[in-house]
């Protein structure tokens, strides 16, 4: 579905995980645009985190006294990742000429043991484009719940980046969260670097402020989270994107204390707004 409007143009592909399609400002690829034979998000715009963010290791957690496996969602990757609702289809439940809202709902039978309601808004204004994600425990049980968005953006030698964070989590050779570094340990970030490099950044930036500068050979954009403490990034060398993704927790989150527990009926809320 497309939602064009104040010099947008977003294109939602709810039956491939809730995902962007294409997000365009006059033109401009603001997100990478998914190619027209793509057979899962991976390979979209942007996708939704939930019910948790990242990596459970190995699929297996704890939670009120019993012990859970979930599937190993990614192939022959040794770890859970990135929940369910980028791997289902969502509904369409609201399409309006500059807004689209996306539903999911889960049972809470397979794949993870709590149900609950999932819902993306999309909102064009002028200069801006807003996603809301939310999650809602609709259970009779307490439930651990973690969010986040996973956008794509378009990377080359002209591509800038420039945030601020009070640390970076290095990662061990599961790529799990071993040991915390100081933020410039990739780059110097908060003074503006270059994003392209020959070297594998997956890596979660703790105490992130919610701000992220991106600079384009077409010019650039502002990114903010709301609801997202951390920013994960991912920056594979020698390819033509890279993310900064705003999420509400640390890798493996689930195993090391950091994961909110929503009671029944409790709403959690993550929000990215993208200017231009």
């Amino acid at each position: 579905m497309k939602v064009q409007a104040h010099d947008w143009a977003l294109e939602l592909l709810p039956t491939l995980g809730g995902a962007i399609g294409a997000l365009r400002h006059k033109g401009h690829h603001v997100l990478r645009p998914t190619p027209p034979d793509a057979r899962g998000p991976l390979e979209t715009g942007c996708f939704p985190l939930v019910p948790y963010a990242n990596r459970i290791a190995h699929g297996r957690f704890e939670f009120a006294g019993q012990t859970h496996q979930l599937p190993l969602n990614f192939g022959d990757h040794p770890h859970s990742l990135h929940g369910l609702g980028w791997q289902v289809e969502w509904t369409v439940a609201e399409a309006g000429w500059d807004c689209a809202t996306l539903t999911q709902a889960h049972d809470g039978v397979a794949d993870w043991p709590w149900p609950y309601r999932a819902q993306q808004r999309f909102l064009l204004t002028p200069g801006e484009m807003r996603v809301e994600l939310a999650i809602t425990n609709t259970g009779d049980a307490s439930m651990p719940a973690g969010i986040g968005l996973h956008p794509y953006f378009p990377c080359d030698a002209e591509t800038y980046l420039t945030f601020t964070a009070g640390r970076v989590w290095l990662a061990d050779e599961m790529m799990l969260p071993a040991e915390p570094a100081a933020a410039e340990a990739f780059g110097d970030w908060s003074a503006t670097a270059p994003v392209a490099g020959a070297t594998l950044i997956d890596n979660a930036y703790d105490g992130w402020d919610g701000a992220v500068g991106i600079g384009q050979g077409w010019g650039g954009l502002a990114m903010r989270g709301e609801g997202a403490r951390v920013l994960h990034v991912y920056r594979p060398p020698g390819m033509d994107f890279f993310c900064a993704e705003p999420v509400s927790h640390l890798p493996d989150a689930i195993n090391r204390g950091g994961m909110n527990v929503l009671a029944p009926g409790e709403t959690r809320r993550l929000a990215m707004t993208l200017s231009v």
